[in-house]
């Protein structure tokens, strides 16, 4: 694999020579408006400015033949990035053809130039090491038998494409940048630039790769400030658009083809999963702010205000799981639930407010009103050491069932994200009873946790849950360990280091093959199956989350200044 030249790590200083002499004062205000305040007071930078006003207002530009001083010190710049890709400050520059009056985009420029994007200088302990370790031999792997292919099969040597659209480079190239690991981000940027498309005449599915393809390519922008990955973006986004434009609702089709420009509901029903409709909004409202467009956040926040105009009312604010793209409305009498296919809208409605800079008020009092009725009518305690968990109810007469899945880890990181921010301090007391009780799903024989879990609610057992044998499979998903993430740079607690640890000791010993790591079939059985795939959000969210774990300092990503979606990748937190 050809590694990047130094002006391909920065492709938005790659500009033809005259023409960037041709606009060379606009250029150099630019750059100086995005530089951090210290860069500012640097005596080399004034006379750099000064030795530019000077050329230009003789009206005699540098021969393009020759690099001028600035040229010069701009590529010392690019091999400093090129060398530490971790060390670019947060900024949003302009992009071409942009007017920066647009919307949010010279606002969002001005915010974020005022801070500096932590230092990614690599692992700072054994622990993360460790993990950053674990992250090469997962890419390693992808590398060597699926590399441009959406999934590593690891057990058997090849891939799975779902997407068709590389998935695994996409979504996991921010936690490599995180970790500081330069050479595996050469290889996914190179790949992204050079070999990306999304002509591809096949059906996706909106959520999935919104949060996944957008939501990556997005986050990678915002940490390297290489345009290329808003180009791709734009690219992306504009196909997916389809899925909102055919539809004769605010409610998009699930599932739209990225060539032919068609769109249709999912194959197996004729009504999407509330998640699906309500968890697209962080992404294209970053891009509407990043490059001037609001078609992109106004078509997709019209989901949200359509939900919210017709509420979920019989359950106080909790709503019904699968919701119809030709009528508009839910669909009556479904499981109310925590876990898949209703869990992320919630998860939305406070980052979304969070993301604006708390301006939409009805995101957050919707968002109180579906967690009190979470408590009041969802919440109960094990027996017999009454470990919290959120059950589901269930149709007819919302009976209640101890059922939940390991996707309902997420909601103790949302509740106390939802405490830093002014909710209620009831939230936190369910956030730590929420996350001791994933942490219980966790005590199995291999010490991963299954899919689902049944707590129990009848005194004289000596178990607080059960695994049925349909539901023991592991998929090693992140939602446990962000919760843990959460919980830990709140609180300070080790204890949701070493639980995180444990985690990953045990896929350690019993995912990882000779070539990745496979989720398993069975995590009360010993010796393990294997289900011969190496999902995406492995690499995306599962080592991302146990890296930041292990941040002692609770420094990396601050979350006052950014916002993680669904799939793991932060974004910027806008004042409006």
């Amino acid at each position: 694999m050809r590694l990047l030249r130094p002006t391909d790590a920065l492709p938005y200083f790659n500009r033809d020579i005259e023409a960037q002499n041709a606009r060379i004062s606009t250029r150099v205000l630019r750059m100086w408006r995005s530089l951090p305040r210290l860069k500012r007071t640097l005596l080399p930078m004034f006379f750099i400015l000064f030795l530019f006003g000077v050329v230009y207002s003789f009206g005699s530009p540098l021969p393009a033949a020759q690099h001028s001083s600035a040229d010069l010190h701009e590529i010392e710049e690019i091999n400093i990035n090129r060398k530490n890709l971790h060390e670019v400050p947060a900024e949003v520059p302009d992009l071409a053809g942009v007017d920066d009056n647009a919307i949010g985009a010279h606002d969002a420029a001005e915010e974020l130039s005022q801070e500096k994007f932590p230092k990614f200088a690599g692992p700072k302990n054994e622990r993360q090491e460790a993990v950053a370790a674990a992250f090469k031999h997962a890419w390693a792997g992808y590398k060597e038998y699926a590399w441009g292919h959406d999934q590593l099969k690891p057990q058997s040597k090849g891939y799975s494409d779902w997407f068709d659209t590389g998935l695994t480079i996409v979504d996991s190239l921010d936690t490599a940048i995180i970790m500081g690991l330069e050479n595996e981000v050469k290889e996914g940027t190179e790949w992204i630039h050079k070999e990306l498309s999304f002509d591809k005449d096949r059906y996706v599915n909106l959520f999935e790769i919104t949060i996944r393809v957008l939501g990556g390519l997005l986050t990678n922008y915002h940490l390297t400030g290489d345009k290329s990955f808003i180009k791709k973006a734009e690219d992306l986004a504009g196909r997916l658009l389809v899925g909102f434009t055919s539809s004769k609702s605010p409610v998009p089709y699930s599932d739209v083809n990225l060539k032919t420009g068609s769109a249709k509901g999912p194959s197996w029903s004729g009504d999407s999963s509330l998640s699906e409709v309500t968890t697209l909004q962080l992404e294209f409202r970053d891009l509407s702010r990043v490059t001037g467009n609001k078609t992109y956040e106004v078509t997709t926040f019209t989901v949200s205000e359509h939900v919210h105009a017709i509420g979920c009312e019989e359950h106080g604010g909790l709503c019904d799981m699968f919701i119809n793209a030709e009528s508009g409305k839910f669909k009556q009498k479904t499981t109310i639930t925590f876990g898949a296919r209703s869990d992320s809208y919630y998860e939305y409605l406070l980052k979304q407010w969070l993301q604006t800079g708390k301006k939409t008020q009805w995101l957050i009092d919707d968002y109180v009103k579906a967690m009190s009725s979470m408590d009041e009518k969802m919440v109960r305690l094990s027996e017999p050491n009454k470990l919290l968990y959120i059950g589901e109810l269930l149709p007819p007469a919302d009976s209640f069932s101890p059922k939940m899945d390991h996707l309902v880890c997420f909601l103790s990181g949302t509740l106390g994200l939802g405490v830093q921010n002014g909710m209620p301090a009831r939230h936190m007391e369910i956030a730590k009873g929420l996350a001791e009780a994933c942490n219980a799903m966790y005590q199995t024989p291999t010490g991963l946790a299954p899919e689902i879990a049944y707590f129990n609610l009848l005194p004289g057992k000596k178990e607080d849950l059960s695994i049925k044998p349909l539901d023991a499979h592991c998929l090693l998903r992140p939602e446990a360990i962000e919760a843990w993430f959460y919980m830990y740079r709140f609180t300070g607690d080790k204890k949701y280091q070493e639980w995180g640890w444990k985690a990953f000791e045990a896929i350690e010993k019993y995912a990882r093959l000779a070539v990745g790591y496979s989720s398993v079939n069975n995590v009360k059985k010993i010796p393990v199956t294997y289900r011969d795939l190496m999902e995406s959000f492995f690499l995306a969210e599962t080592l991302k989350y146990l890296y930041l774990l292990f941040d002692d300092d609770r420094e990396l990503i601050p979350l006052d200044k950014w916002v993680f979606n669904t799939e793991g990748h932060p974004l910027p937190i806008y004042d409006h």
